[in-house]
């Protein structure tokens, strides 16, 4: 169903003010002033600021999930066991086909930083009882695709990927802008991708390191 202009805008501008300031630095007043609404609107659509914070996730993992979902089922169907490039490719090829609006991926990936480091427990517990299945799935795929790694190991992997993806993708325009100034390169997202797949695929099969042994105090 359509959402209404009113709805919309509380959405957009909250995204970015979250984006820009941080989830606790960024008041409800704050968003009804740059959206040009009253609280009762936001009160009425959303109920409270966490809820608002919940529904901006939303509005991409939705969709996101939907379409990963939908991928990993027709990856599941071709072969038992998924190759990891061919995993990590239609993870990266999801993401970016999912914003419908210019930027909308840079700042979505500088929000889901934010919920991770941020002190926003009910973001976590949110992601968790709403997209954890999806994440779940991946990670039994990426399992069978990398048996040769430790579990502790993948689990430190799999964030160092994300942590890289992350960052990359939130300073999007940063990046672009030293890419075109420094190397008088234009980089497209494709471009991005292109170039990020094999550097996380050689990550996640790397040697596992010797580790140094436990000194007992």
């Amino acid at each position: 169903m359509a959402q209404s202009d009113t709805v919309v805008r509380i959405l957009d501008t909250a995204e970015a003010l979250f984006a820009e300031k941080g989830f606790a630095e960024t008041s409800l007043r704050t968003i009804t002033s740059r959206a040009k609404v009253n609280l009762a609107a936001v009160n009425y659509h959303f109920g409270s600021k966490k809820a608002l914070i919940q529904a901006v996730f939303a509005r991409y993992l939705d969709p996101f999930c939907e379409n990963f979902n939908r991928e990993l089922a027709l990856l599941e169907k071709q072969q038992q066991e998924v190759p990891l490039e061919a995993l990590l490719e239609v993870l990266a090829q999801t993401a970016v086909n999912v914003p419908a609006t210019k930027g909308s991926l840079s700042v979505f990936m500088r929000l889901l930083g934010l919920a991770y480091t941020q002190a926003q427990g009910h973001m976590r517990r949110y992601l968790q009882e709403n997209y954890g299945q999806t994440f779940l799935r991946f990670t039994n795929l990426l399992k069978l695709s990398s048996a040769d790694l430790p579990d502790a190991e993948r689990f430190w992997r799999i964030h160092f990927m994300l942590g890289s993806v992350v960052f990359t993708m939130s300073s999007l325009d940063a990046l672009r802008a030293i890419a075109l100034n420094d190397y008088d390169e234009k980089t497209r997202v494709a471009d991005l991708v292109a170039r990020l797949l094999p550097v996380v695929t050689a990550a996640m099969q790397a040697p596992v390191p010797i580790q140094p042994e436990k000194v007992n105090h």
